[in-house]
């Protein structure tokens, strides 16, 4: 499956990219100190961005005219948003399923090392997202960003209790192992909430998550017990499994109503960032489903 994998990603036409993307989200977002050149830095990072700015917006393109359908009032956008959960591209995708139930050791750890290397960090993503936002939706994406992080305490934070579950699994994600709709997936949730005119977008993207992780969560959490991980080793999905329906609630009451009641137009937005994070999902879905021979 893996050769499979790297050959078919050799002839990929927009693999290189997706890896392009990578190095831009490295450049911009990982802390260095001042170094000498820094202006070739910024050089690089400015092209990159405007290849960024491009690829994203025929993404969006992609979406608008479904976008555009959704309605702008603020009862009539929720119940909108909340039905993607059932109708949304990739939901109800088999493969989840067959990870639950039928999945081997190798394979759901294939699927894993897909997943974790494609993770763009929600925590760090809402971090960038709530700046400068208005007042209750800033107040909802901390309370989720403080969730994230474990509430202070370093055990409970999520992005470790992932890391720890590839640990344990012996996972070696890495960009070259990475199918390049997995790296799509990263890039575009880290280029929806690194540029401030995607600011609603990025919101619509991250609520989306909530809303749909819980069902995929729960499933690979019960194919990782079947297959006799232990219960604080698959803590991460368990835990999502549940915790992502009380933020998901929160999150469209907190953060996108009052969005929406402030500016019609930001209704459209949030619906083309979710349907952009869904597209991306449902690719990765069908490329993983592919690759396993489902």
């Amino acid at each position: 499956m893996l050769d499979r994998v790297q050959t078919q990603q050799v002839t990929d036409p927009g693999r290189e990219l997706q890896l392009r993307l990578c190095d831009l989200n490295n450049l911009r977002l990982s802390p260095t100190l001042p170094q000498p050149g820094w202006q070739k830095h910024v050089a690089t990072i400015a092209e990159l961005s405007l290849e960024e700015g491009e690829f994203l917006e025929r993404a969006r393109a992609a979406v608008a005219e479904q976008a555009a359908a959704a309605p702008t009032d603020p009862d009539g956008f929720i119940a909108w948003f909340e039905q993607l959960k059932h109708s949304g591209p990739g939901q109800g995708d088999p493969l989840f399923d067959w990870l639950q139930h039928r999945a081997s050791m190798q394979e759901m750890k294939w699927f894993l090392t897909q997943e974790v290397a494609g993770e763009a960090g929600f925590d760090d993503l809402t971090a960038l997202t709530q700046v400068k936002l208005p007042v209750r939706p800033k107040l909802e994406l901390a309370r989720n960003y403080w969730d994230e992080m474990g509430r202070g305490n370093p055990k409970a934070m999520h992005g470790p209790l992932l890391e720890s579950l590839a640990e344990f699994l012996e996972l070696r994600p890495s960009v070259e192992g990475t199918v390049t709709e997995a790296l799509t997936l990263g890039n575009t949730m880290a280029g929806l909430a690194a540029n401030r005119r995607y600011a609603y977008q990025s919101v619509g993207a991250l609520g989306v998550i909530e809303m749909t992780a819980p069902g995929r969560s729960a499933a690979t959490s019960a194919g990782l017990k079947r297959l006799g991980v232990r219960a604080r080793n698959r803590h991460y999905f368990a835990l999502h499994a549940i915790l992502d329906v009380k933020h998901s609630l929160a999150w469209n009451a907190e953060a996108i109503r009052p969005l929406v009641e402030s500016d019609r137009r930001i209704a459209t937005a949030i619906a083309e960032g979710a349907l952009m994070r869904l597209s991306c999902g449902a690719a990765c879905f069908r490329r993983y489903r592919s690759e396993l021979g489902l």
